[in-house]
């Protein structure tokens, strides 16, 4: 009996969360691409050296890649692999759109939304998934009548192509992550009946169920029962990648979801568990908050932010008993709901859905100029698609295959 080799490009990978969870679904890599070399770092470690996830073509370098110019100098090769490519998935970089940072219309990363229907022109996969923040959907400037959502665009290119597509905004929470975490999705059908893409989250809502049995894994996560296990008041040790930081060692395991996360993990020190400096000022700015602020995951800004000493653009208290706001690439937008100090990269990725055995590469965070060119450990996690939810996407695309 042949068995379905279900074949997928992972564009715009990133650190890898949404490979991680087509890998865990039973999908074959075929290659990836990334231009930072940050995330690339992680990638290569995780999925392409560990497990060997991708096949890599022969023609294709295997190093950070810029789809521009992998358009233009692989034309040819990506044309020929028409007709053997079940999947391509993933969505271009969502700073110029997110509603969360500021909006700009023209941040030159947008327009690699066009480089990716023009990957798509050439390859034409039997399916393909779209991913991108809410924002992707609004137009720049609403008065405007001529002012077009990129998504309206993306859409009607695609349809041109031939491709059904469905495009709807999902809450990732309901789907098993302990984050209010709202992306546009999109798939698509090559010469599908009209409808024939919709049947993407109409499958992944029946499926929700038994996948969190089989899987032995909670429905609603909550944050405590994300990072329970990683409290600093477990203990502390040197961090082993990260000179004059100490990192906290694992506690008790409490939940299934702690299970599910520890799998495959040799040791006492959580990987990229390693805690901030702070100052003895927001130190105490931050026993204050956990003690007296009335309020958990509600952001603290404006004048309220100056009376509670909070010296940043704002803060959340998290709430242990509930899911945490959308993880950002900004490690200093959160206050542990127990600890007097912010989220540690590890418990990022816990809330994230990446299990402890998924490492992370290149530094912990930068600031200032560098920002432009580096993708630490924090981004990479803030970016990604929770591995969860694309572990449910891929088994769904498959069912949609065969």
């Amino acid at each position: 009996m042949t068995v379905n080799k279900f074949r997928v490009i992972d564009l715009f990978a990133g650190c890898g969360g949404l490979s991680l969870g087509l890998y865990q679904a039973g999908w074959n890599g075929v290659f990836a691409v990334e231009k930072n070399h940050c995330a690339y770092a992680t990638l290569c470690h995780n999925l392409i050296e560990k497990k060997r996830h991708f096949e890599w073509p022969s023609w294709l370098p295997q190093k950070p890649l810029d789809i521009l110019e992998v358009n233009r100098i692989y034309a040819k090769q990506l044309r020929s692999l028409r007709g053997t490519i079940d999947l391509v998935a993933g969505g271009p970089p969502c700073q110029g759109f997110s509603m969360a940072g500021r909006r700009v219309e023209n941040d030159i990363r947008n327009q690699l939304v066009f480089a990716y229907t023009n990957f798509i022109s050439m390859v034409m996969p039997k399916l393909l998934l779209f991913e991108n923040v809410k924002g992707f959907t609004y137009a720049f400037d609403k008065k405007s009548p001529s002012s077009i959502p990129y998504s309206t665009i993306v859409i009607k290119e695609l349809k041109e192509l031939g491709y059904d597509v469905y495009p709807q905004v999902i809450d990732f929470s309901e789907f098993g992550i302990p984050q209010r975490r709202k992306r546009f999705i999109l798939v698509g059908v090559l010469n599908g009946k009209e409808g024939t893409a919709e049947q993407f989250v109409a499958k992944l809502r029946q499926n929700r169920k038994r996948f969190f049995v089989e899987n032995n894994l909670p429905e609603h996560p909550t944050i405590a029962d994300a990072i329970s296990d990683l409290l600093r008041s477990n203990g502390e040790v040197d961090t082993p990648d990260r000179k004059g930081f100490k990192s906290g060692i694992y506690g008790k395991i409490s939940n299934e979801y702690q299970i599910y996360m520890r799998k495959e993990v040799q040791g006492t020190i959580p990987q990229s568990h390693s805690f901030a400096h702070h100052c003895k000022e927001k130190t105490r700015c931050f026993e204050k908050l956990l003690a007296y602020y009335p309020i958990r995951n509600r952001r603290i800004d404006g004048k309220e932010r100056e009376q509670w000493g909070i010296h940043q653009r704002g803060l959340t208290v998290l709430d242990a008993h509930s899911i945490a706001p959308t993880i950002t690439n900004m490690p200093d937008d959160y206050l542990h709901y127990q600890e007097p100090r912010i989220m540690t990269v590890r418990e990022c990725a816990r809330i994230q859905s990446f299990p402890d055995w998924y490492e992370f590469e290149s530094k912990y965070t930068t600031g200032g100029q560098m920002r432009r060119k580096e993708v630490p450990r924090y981004s990479q996690v803030g970016n990604a698609i929770p591995p969860i939810f694309a572990f449910q996407a891929g088994i769904v695309l498959k069912e949609m295959l065969k």
